[in-house]
């Protein structure tokens, strides 16, 4: 049992005790679950904040560079107005799964979603790191929840141009897929709307790639808090999607993020 988790049952049992006992032991251990996860999300909701703010405080930078050049402040500060909302919306989830609602699940157009992100992700990526859209058509609606999406896939983008280190280009596309195999640990069969982003960086080796997905695993030292991918499969569990990430020393890292279409869910 981690620390907070300690700390929240003993919470949870005075309480229980000052109240004579009303409370349930299912109740308790829901309880105990969520606040264990909600410190274990801090570290890596912290890190997302920070890179959305070095985004913001980017812009702004670059706006003051070019304050004789209307045309390009109006950009940058819009780029960082972007930022700010972005951090809106990551600390509205964070409250989500405090007040223990339900994601918000909507129907959208993957497209339309990246598209909109685009320019947040750009700046996210840096100046040295090219960031180049190859959205497919026909590409089917899909459930999603926006904001958890936003967060996720500047996870994978911010890693990606990690492994560049010396720059380079991050390449995001979409496609309709169709899963027909029920291999171990892939996706259920059936139609998806398809997200890959995949970068020709470092790369991982096959033992480290086995623990990426772990909390807490990072390979960034004491740059990192190894909460970023393990909540975009968080993320992708709780939209009922998939995850899958490949990756060879040396040559790059591809991820993909499968969502399922709406009737999936029916």
């Amino acid at each position: 049992m981690t620390d907070m988790a300690f700390r929240a049952e003993r919470l949870l049992q005075r309480q229980a005790e000052s109240s004579g006992g009303a409370q349930t032991a299912e109740q308790r251990q829901r309880a105990i679950r969520r606040l264990a996860s909600l410190g274990e999300m801090t570290g890596g909701i912290a890190h997302d904040l920070r890179n959305i703010l070095a985004i913001v405080e980017s812009g702004l930078r670059l706006a003051e560079r070019k304050a004789d050049q209307p045309e390009s402040v109006r950009a940058f500060i819009a780029a960082a107005r972007e930022g700010v909302d972005r951090g809106v919306e990551l600390i509205s989830q964070l409250l989500a799964f405090a007040d223990d609602r339900e994601p918000n699940l909507q129907v959208r157009d993957l497209n339309e979603l990246v598209s909109f992100s685009a320019p947040f992700l750009r700046y996210g990526a840096g100046p040295g790191v090219r960031v180049r859209l190859e959205l497919g058509s026909d590409i089917p609606s899909c459930l999603i929840d926006p904001a958890l999406f936003d967060a996720a896939v500047l996870n994978i983008v911010l890693n990606a141009r990690d492994a560049l280190r010396g720059g380079g280009e991050i390449w995001i596309g979409t496609e309709r897929l169709v899963a027909t195999n029920c291999a171990p640990g892939g996706p259920a069969p059936g139609t998806y709307a398809r997200l890959r982003v995949k970068d020709k960086g470092c790369g991982m080796s096959q033992e480290v790639l086995q623990k990426v997905l772990d909390p807490f695993f990072t390979t960034k030292g004491e740059n990192g808090t190894g909460m970023g991918l393990a909540q975009v499969r968080t993320f992708m569990q709780m939209v009922g999607g998939h995850l899958s990430i490949a990756s060879e020393r040396g040559t790059g890292t591809t991820v993909d993020l499968l969502f399922p279409l709406p009737e999936a869910a029916t």
